[in-house]
C-alpha cells in the first residue's frame, strides 16, 4: 500500500487486518511454546494444570528443569564452542573475501564468486551428505595407503565447524563486502600520505569502519551455526550439539522441558539481535 495514493475505509481495513494475521501467524507459534514451558504437566499441550518454574529449576524427575539436565546443558556448551568456532572462522575468511571481490580485478573473479555464493542454492542435508562422503573417502583413502587414520575426517564437532562454516562464510562475505562497498577509499590514500603503509592504513582506517558490519556478520553467523541441523545432522558425532539433542528427546516423547529450552533459545536470540542493533546505532 502506497500512503500518498488514497484508499478507501474498506481497503486500508483490509490491510491492516492482513498485517494483523500475518503478525500473529509468526507470533502465535512462540508463544504457544513458551506458554507451555510453564505448564505443570508432564506433556507440552491442553488441559493447562498449573503454573510452574519446575522446567526450568526442577531438580527431581520426571520435572527436572533445564539448568539441571546435564545433557541439555552439555549440548548447549557443545553448541556455543561450535557457534563461537564458526563465527570466528567465517568473520575472518568473510573480511579476506570481501577485499578480495571488492579491491582486485583478476581472471576467472566471476566464476570464483559464484562458487562462493553455491552453498546458499545447495539444500543443507545435500551439503551435509557430499561432505561426509568427501571426507569419508579421504580418511578411507588415506587408511589404504598409509593406514593413518585422520579421525579429523571422521563424523564429530570438527566436521560439523567445517560443514557449517562452508555456507555461512558466503553470508559474512556478503555482509561485509555490502559495508566495503561504501567505504570511502581516499580515507586510505590520506592515511598513505601521512606515511602509515597499506596495512597500518587498513588496520587503523578501513577496518574500524567495517567494525559494525563484523560485528553484525559474529552474531548473524553464531546464531546460524547454534541453530543449524540439517548439515549438522549429517556430520555430527558423539558430542551432540542442542539441535540434535533436542531432536532426539523429540523421537522419545515431548516434554515441556523442550519448551523450556525453546523459550531460553528465544530469549537469547533476541538479546544478542537487540545487542547488535544497539551497537550498530552507536557506531
Amino acid at each position: 500500500m502506497i500512503p500518498s495514493i488514497p484508499q478507501s475505509r474498506m481497503i486500508r481495513t483490509a490491510y491492516t487486518a492482513y498485517i494483523v494475521l500475518f503478525f500473529l501467524y509468526l507470533a502465535l507459534p512462540l508463544a504457544v511454546v513458551a506458554a507451555f514451558a510453564f505448564n505443570d504437566s508432564q506433556f507440552p499441550s491442553l488441559p493447562w494444570e498449573g503454573f510452574t518454574w519446575n522446567w526450568f529449576f526442577g531438580e527431581e524427575r520426571p520435572m527436572i528443569g533445564v539448568f539441571h539436565e546435564r545433557g541439555i546443558l552439555r549440548a548447549i556448551g557443545t553448541s556455543a564452542f561450535v557457534g563461537a568456532s564458526v563465527a570466528a572462522l567465517s568473520v575472518a575468511v568473510g573480511t579476506s573475501n570481501a577485499f578480495l571481490f571488492n579491491r582486485y580485478q583478476f581472471r576467472g573473479r566471476g566464476v570464483l564468486y559464484v562458487l562462493m555464493l553455491l552453498p546458499l542454492v545447495i539444500p543443507g542435508i545435500v551439503l551435509g551428505i557430499s561432505i561426509l562422503v568427501f571426507s569419508s573417502s579421504v580418511a578411507n583413502g588415506l587408511w589404504d595407503s598409509v593406514k593413518y587414520d585422520a579421525e579429523i575426517l571422521r563424523p564429530g564437532l570438527v566436521l560439523v565447524v567445517l560443514g557449517q562454516f562452508s555456507f555461512i562464510t558466503t553470508i559474512t562475505t556478503l555482509v561485509i563486502s555490502a559495508r566495503l562497498q561504501k567505504f570511502d577509499r581516499t580515507l586510505e590514500e590520506a592515511a598513505l600520505n601521512l606515511g602509515a603503509d597499506r596495512l597500518t592504513a587498513v588496520r587503523t582506517v578501513t577496518l574500524p569502519y567495517l567494525m559494525p558490519a563484523m560485528i553484525g556478520a559474529v552474531v548473524v553467523a553464531f546464531l546460524m551455526s547454534f541453530e543449524n541441523f540439517n548439515t549438522t545432522l549429517m556430520l555430527v558425532g558423539s558430542d551432540a550439539p542442542l539441535t540434535i539433542a533436542m531432536f532426539d528427546r523429540l523421537k522419545e516423547g515431548s516434554t515441556p522441558l523442550l519448551n523450556a529450552v525453546s523459550l531460553l533459545l528465544m530469549l537469547g536470540s533476541s538479546l544478542l539481535a537487540l545487542v547488535m542493533i544497539a551497537f550498530q546505532r552507536k557506531a
